[in-house]
């Protein structure tokens, strides 16, 4: 595959910063390299892009950044590029690098700013699902998803240990403040009593009558895993109060994992997505596609609209509250 046209492209992080971010941005510049064309990070996002924080990226700029969290581009949510002005200015600055093409790596914000600016510009842009919620239609894992998944069990995992040891209720508190996707598939891996996500709301007199049923049946301790957008409670610290009043024979504790769930070393999965992806953005402006996202469709890479990414909804997978529903007996 060789292009005529696409001679510069450029790439930013946008949004919250999430584990696999780094391979993404790695497979577009070594695939840039391998297409002779040039490859220029926008450092901090959208808002890089306004003030024309750029740098030319080569092959060995990327080495070993496979295995790092975060992202060495840098992230940062940018107000100014809401307003006209400021995406005439981020316009001016593609113009002035001579930029054919924009690869944005984020979330559906990042996406809609994108979209918004290639619509008003001409300016072919790809999205690369880069989100620990997995909240974006078109993919059914986006890049970090993976590895918050893995680090929120292993956190459970620990939490576990020491509820056994004092025969304790805990609420383990996870990152989806409007999706479940890390809380459904934290809880079951790590075996937990409950499960509450945004999707489902049971109500506090049925999370009673389970926790009521969880504890006559002989278990000694309680997890309870529980989405930060969950719909139960005001919130999780609430939530434990008003158990603790209405069942004193628990002992009842609150972990928050908080930002931990963004950070380390991207699992392998994450890294081999990000790499696919990351490859297929860059092919796809070289064919001259544009406002389409990236993403992994029954295993293989393909590509959703932006707009329908953007717009759409997930949905959690009922066969999972199925599973869970069965398993915490």
């Amino acid at each position: 595959m060789k292009s005529n046209k696409i001679k510069n492209i450029a790439v930013l992080t946008s949004g919250g910063d999430a584990p696999g971010m780094n391979a993404a941005i790695r497979a577009v510049v070594r695939s840039c390299a391998f297409y002779e064309i040039n490859c220029i990070g926008v450092f901090r996002g959208l808002q890089g892009l306004i003030e024309g924080d750029f740098k030319v990226l080569g092959p060995r700029d990327v080495k070993y950044i496979v295995s790092k969290g975060g992202t060495i581009l840098k992230s940062a949510r940018s107000k100014e590029f809401i307003t006209p002005e400021g995406r005439a200015k981020a316009y001016e600055n593609l113009k002035k690098h001579e930029i054919d093409g924009l690869i944005i790596i984020g979330g559906d914000g990042s996406f809609t700013g994108g979209l918004i600016f290639s619509k008003e510009f001409d300016i072919p842009v790809i999205g690369i699902p880069g989100t620990i919620d997995n909240d974006i239609v078109g993919t059914s894992h986006t890049i970090g998803f993976d590895t918050a998944l893995n680090t929120a069990i292993d956190a459970i995992d620990k939490i576990r240990d020491t509820a056994t040891s004092h025969k304790r209720l805990f609420f383990v508190e996870v990152m989806g403040r409007d999706a479940g996707h890390i809380a459904l598939n934290t809880g079951i891996g790590a075996g937990a009593e409950e499960i509450l996500i945004p999707e489902e709301n049971i109500g506090l007199p049925k999370l009673l009558e389970k926790l009521k049923r969880s504890k006559a049946s002989g278990k000694s301790s309680c997890i309870v895993v529980v989405s930060e957008g969950g719909k139960i409670g005001k919130n999780v610290f609430e939530l434990s109060e008003y158990v603790e009043e209405n069942l004193p024979e628990y002992d009842v504790r609150v972990s928050v994992l908080g930002h931990m769930q963004r950070g380390g070393a991207p699992s392998c999965f994450d890294r081999v997505l990000a790499s696919r992806l990351g490859v297929k953005a860059v092919e796809l402006l070289m064919l001259g596609k544009s406002q389409l996202m990236v993403g992994l469709i029954n295993d293989q890479v393909d590509t959703t609209p932006l707009e329908k990414a953007i717009k759409g909804e997930t949905s959690v997978d009922e066969e999972l509250i199925r599973i869970s529903d069965i398993l915490s007996i």
